[in-house]
């Protein structure tokens, strides 16, 4: 038996001003079925995003993306969602929406770890 699983994982971006087409990407969705885990690590470049749009609402996209991070952790943070299990709560979050804070598409991987592959995955992509 494997120590690996497959997870599946998104990318978090942020698209201030949807005309020009541009996008920051600020975080990432990883989920792994096996073991019933979802988590989303989430970092904001705000003078990237500044530079893309000047009046762009940092306010308004920290607030999204800790949203995310509550879905994913679940209990009271994930309001209605928290009592889905993981992955109708990753599937709910990788839905398109016409949001300034937008998922990418799926990919997948795999890992033995998915905690730490999100962190990996945050430095390799985000950061």
């Amino acid at each position: 038996m494997s120590d690996r699983h497959v997870y599946e994982y998104a990318l978090l971006r942020v698209v201030p001003r949807i005309e020009r087409g541009e996008r920051v990407n600020a975080g990432v969705l990883v989920y792994c079925r096996r073991l019933s885990f979802v988590t989303a690590r989430t970092h904001l470049d705000e003078a990237r995003l500044l530079a893309l749009d000047p009046a762009a609402d940092l306010a308004g996209v920290r607030a999204a993306l800790r949203a995310v991070e509550g879905v994913c952790a679940g209990g009271g943070a994930a309001g209605q969602a928290a009592r889905d299990d993981a992955g109708r709560r990753f599937r709910w979050l990788i839905a398109p929406r016409s949001t300034i804070v937008r998922p990418g598409p799926v990919h997948t991987g795999l890992t033995a770890d998915p905690a730490a592959e999100a962190e990996r995955l945050l430095d390799l992509l985000v950061r």
